[in-house]
């Protein structure tokens, strides 16, 4: 991903060059025109309609970073949000009014005053039911029919079992659940109930990453025999973006600002800054974070830490009981996309490809030993491909390798992820663009011929960065899936039928958790891990730290 302006220029312009060669078209098309009339995209391109009978009346559990993204971006023909549940008087303060905390987190998480148009918070809480205890009582309301659940990862399958057996339907922030067996106890319950259980693993319902899909399924880049994905960030001690502030680090900032707010009207990012300090009234032992003394890492020989539990419940992503470190948050979605990339080289109905074993890295070296996640992680996997076959000595070696990193403490790169065939280059870079180049240059136009009716990278002059850069501009921004994911989601719930079920799956969604969770292992453990086909099995007991799911333990 670290290329030059006029590099980067010119494989979107590449990329562009070949988009005659994607599904529908999308861009240059029926569905453009779909689009300008005011229609969504993801209907249109994923194949569901663009509208539901009735919106389905949601209630969001845990309104923190990811559950306000996932209620700025939700289209409220589809979705009509009826309640929240969150114990933080800060979180439910920005469910309403916004992130101001930045230009771009506004941009993302707008509240649902500016969603729905509503002047004051009391005009809204008139369409929207707030529960600032215990999320049951969202679930026991009869007006909602379905639940997103945004909360830590230790609370998703005891919260995901608890809907679904109070009937309702269910979307889940990722990881699917904090364990392979918590995971496959959700997946159950879904069978049972017959009720929807999607997981938000939003590149399921990118276009960009689709289309890449169809241009390797059509044979551009050839053979793939490399993937390389990073998620690389500038997180250094005292600017960490997993380590919020406690409301007792405010004291002086909140005296500060109700010192101004006697003088004048706070803008609206201090109140959101004031409204921080309101989180020191919630009783953290209410809710299962207690304070106690830790071994950092779970390691018998780790160094003590003395964990309040107000730190762990703010600070979650930080420890073992209740996150999963730089995997579960960032890791899981890479690999994810590279088992998507590596799945359009296998016959269509031959399920998504699987890697045969991990090697892996993890260590702390930026942060003091004050949390139980690492760093820095580096990973390697390997898949098998087509021809693969382990008892065959011609093929054997048939593999393809997936090497993953996820850093702090330097954000050279981004993140995005670069396939590598025979015949040429792809890149996807920041949920944003994609960029194509021939196999030999980054420098260089390319246009596609077909040989014996398969596509083939061919070179032409290069052009000017800005021709490119200008012929860049004509497709704007490109959705994160975000909102297609919701939308299908929804229109699932309304249309149901076994044809109609969310792209992110039990299945699909446990393959996921599986693989984050098992590199924890080969992490922690110091070895190559083998993957296990039972541990993809829902109806398997089978998992890789050895735990057993049981679906009784959450009672009737």
């Amino acid at each position: 991903m670290n290329l030059t302006p006029e590099q980067r220029a010119l494989g979107k312009d590449n990329f562009h060059s070949v988009l005659g060669m994607t599904r529908r078209d999308f861009l240059i098309g029926s569905m453009a025109t779909a689009v300008t009339a005011g229609a969504g995209l993801g209907a249109y391109y994923f194949g569901y309609e663009p509208t539901v009978s009735e919106p389905v009346r949601v209630g969001v559990i845990g309104s923190g970073d990811e559950g306000n993204v996932l209620i700025g971006a939700h289209n409220p023909n589809f979705v009509n949000v009826v309640a929240i549940a969150d114990i933080r008087p800060s979180n439910r303060h920005r469910t309403f009014h916004g992130d101001h905390s930045s230009p771009g987190a506004n941009a993302a998480r707008p509240g649902l005053m500016a969603k729905y148009d509503w002047k004051t918070q009391e005009e809204a809480e008139k369409h929207v039911k707030v529960y600032a205890g215990d999320y049951q009582e969202l679930i026991n309301d009869p007006n909602v029919e379905a639940v997103i659940i945004a909360l830590p990862l230790h609370l998703h399958a005891e919260a995901a079992v608890a809907a679904m057996k109070a009937g309702k339907h269910v979307l889940t922030e990722k990881l699917m659940g904090h364990s392979v067996a918590e995971c496959k106890e959700m997946a159950r319950v879904a069978a049972q109930t017959g009720l929807l259980l999607a997981t938000g693993h939003q590149r399921h319902y990118s276009v960009l990453y689709d289309n890449a899909v169809n241009l390797i399924r059509g044979g551009l880049l050839g053979k793939i025999h490399h993937i390389r994905a990073q998620w690389h960030r500038g997180n250094l001690p005292g600017r960490d973006s997993w380590s919020p502030p406690l409301p007792s680090d405010l004291g002086e900032e909140v005296a500060k600002l109700k010192e101004r707010q006697s003088k004048r009207k706070l803008s609206p990012a201090e109140i959101q800054r004031l409204m921080l300090a309101e989180d020191k009234n919630i009783t953290p032992a209410d809710y299962g974070y207690a304070d106690r003394t830790i071994k950092i890492g779970g390691f018998e020989d780790g160094p003590e830490y003395q964990l309040s539990g107000m730190e762990e419940l703010i600070r979650w992503r930080l420890w073992n009981r209740t996150g999963g470190g730089l995997m579960a948050e960032l890791g899981s979605h890479q690999l994810d996309a590279a088992g998507i990339f590596m799945t359009a080289m296998r016959e269509e109905d031959a399920g998504k490809a699987r890697p045969l074993n991990v090697s892996a890295s993890g260590h702390r070296s930026l942060f003091e030993p004050n949390r139980d996640c690492e760093d820095h992680v580096h990973c390697m996997y390997e898949y098998g491909n087509a021809n693969y076959d382990p008892a065959d000595p011609l093929h054997r070696q048939d593999k393809t390798v997936v090497s993953y990193s996820s850093i702090n403490g330097n954000q050279f790169g981004g993140y995005g992820e670069v396939v590598m065939g025979d015949k040429g280059t792809l890149i996807l870079d920041r949920e944003q663009e994609t960029l194509i180049y021939p196999h030999r240059s980054v420098n260089t136009r390319v246009r596609v011929e077909k040989t014996d009716g398969k596509p083939v990278l061919q070179t032409t002059d290069s052009i000017s960065p800005a021709a490119a850069v200008a012929q860049a501009a004509l497709t704007g921004p490109v959705s994160r899936g975000y909102t297609e994911e919701i939308e299908h989601w929804a229109w699932c719930i309304r249309n149901p039928d076994a044809e109609n079920k969310p792209r992110c799956h039990p299945e699909v969604a446990l393959a996921d958790a599986v693989i984050a969770l098992t590199t924890n292992v080969a992490i922690r453990e110091r070895r190559t891990v083998e993957f296990q086909e039972s541990w993809f099995d829902i109806d398997s007991n089978d998992t890789p730290d050895g735990s057993t799911p049981d679906i009784s333990r959450y009672g009737n």
